[in-house]
């Protein structure tokens, strides 16, 4: 029975189609795109709701079992550097494609009456002191994931510190964490029609026409995506001893939840589940997806890298080689200090174009076709964090696709 039922992310993938289709044909027919709205958004909010209490449960019951604060440091340490080295392959990939066929080059669009508001990124002092929650629980009702790993990890450590007497609070985030694998499995039966209003509403509002003229630059960033995948996430993937088709297989459902609804956050509880099936440890995929979803940003990496080299080339300003190594640098350090910040790919890119001296306003000459660059920008932010996961949890020797098997099986 089982077996002769279609695959979820086979369904997602239906909805999809349907969607871009309804969405094409709704100007035609005089109908309102505000009717698909929310059908899209409750799934959204549907996926949020167990964001949270799952990336609690599974780090409070994983940082318990753990018990070793030496071992945490390895994983944190391998995790933050395998973020840093990707995310700079990222935006060299997106810096030179964008050299190579100059999607700004030639290109005539008005810059007049532009403006865009300038966002101040936080300092990094102030970054590394919100780390800590001044109260937890506000943390928990915001869904602020920096703070909420900061005090799960200290509360997970407290738990294996105290031996037996932790043990029956352990068994609750064990059995919590369990509920909310299975609540999360009962949300994704309707990701389908989810997905389906999402795309039907972004494709009726936006419209296919808005692509004619940055169609170059549409087409740089998805190409520029694809390499990162070819590049940097196969190699590392191949590693582990996964194949490229199990993979990607396995991570179907958050790439298509990332690319429907742009959101890194919506795609965060179907990828944590989603790693460990594949054979990613517990205790490796509940500290670095939650922590890869708000600082790690492959994707925005990529963008930023093109946009650079777009804007400039609309504008005429000259970007020689010193310019585009501080593009590199500078992408870098943002992707970790604009972390849990909203808007963080905004915040990114304005810091890079006030330092090689790119006006602000260009920020608004790809409004128009942020959305179909966002979709792909976001799931390479997810698929960036699976593949982390995956990666150290092969370094750490603690990869088992068998045990991904029995969890699969178990659902």
């Amino acid at each position: 029975m089982k077996g002769s039922r279609m695959s979820l992310p086979t369904q997602m993938a239906i909805g999809m189609v349907l969607g871009i289709a309804a969405g094409a044909l709704t100007p035609a027919m005089g109908l309102d795109p505000s009717w698909y709205k929310p059908v899209g958004q409750l799934f959204i909010n549907l996926v949020r709701m167990v964001v949270v209490p799952l990336v609690l449960t599974t780090l409070v019951a994983g940082a318990a079992s753990v018990g070793d604060v030496s071992k945490l440091g390895r994983v944190a340490g391998k995790t933050l550097a395998y973020y840093l080295v990707t995310t700079a392959v990222a935006v060299v990939i997106g810096l030179v494609l964008a050299n190579i066929f100059q999607p700004g080059s030639g290109l005539s669009i008005s810059t007049e009456g532009l403006k865009a508001k300038e966002v101040a990124p936080p300092t990094l002092i102030d970054v590394f002191l919100n780390i800590v929650p001044i109260n937890p629980i506000e943390a928990l009702s915001k869904g602020n994931m920096l703070q909420i790993i900061f005090f799960a990890l200290l509360f997970g450590f407290g738990l294996s510190v105290i031996g037996d007497k932790g043990k029956q609070v352990l068994h609750f985030f064990d059995g919590a964490a369990d509920v909310m694998i299975k609540v999360t499995g009962f949300v994704m039966l309707y990701a389908p029609i989810g997905v389906f209003g999402l795309m039907a509403y972004t494709v009726s509002m936006h419209g296919l026409s808005v692509l004619l003229p940055l169609i170059k630059l549409v087409l740089v960033m998805y190409l520029a995506c694809i390499l990162q995948i070819l590049i940097v996430y196969l190699p590392c993937v191949k590693v582990t001893g996964l194949t490229p088709s199990r993979f990607l297989k396995g991570l179907a459902s958050p790439m298509m939840i990332a690319f429907t609804t742009c959101s890194s956050a919506a795609a965060l509880s179907t990828t944590l589940l989603s790693v460990q099936k594949l054979g990613a440890s517990r205790s490796v995929s509940s500290f670095s997806i939650p922590l890869g979803n708000t600082i790690n940003m492959d994707g925005a990496a990529i963008y930023m890298g093109i946009a650079a080299i777009f804007a400039a080339e609309v504008y005429g300003i000259p970007m020689p080689l010193d310019r585009q190594l501080t593009v590199i640098l500078l992408a870098v350090l943002a992707s970790i200090g604009s972390m849990g910040v909203p808007g963080a790919a905004l915040i990114m890119i304005t810091m890079v174009f006030t330092q090689v001296g790119i006006p602000l306003e260009a920020i608004a000459l790809v409004a128009g076709v942020d959305r179909i660059m966002d979709m792909a920008r976001t799931t390479i932010n997810v698929l960036g964090d699976a593949t982390g996961a995956l990666f150290v949890s092969k370094l750490e020797s603690d990869f088992d696709p068998e045990r991904g098997e029995r969890l699969a099986a178990a659902e």
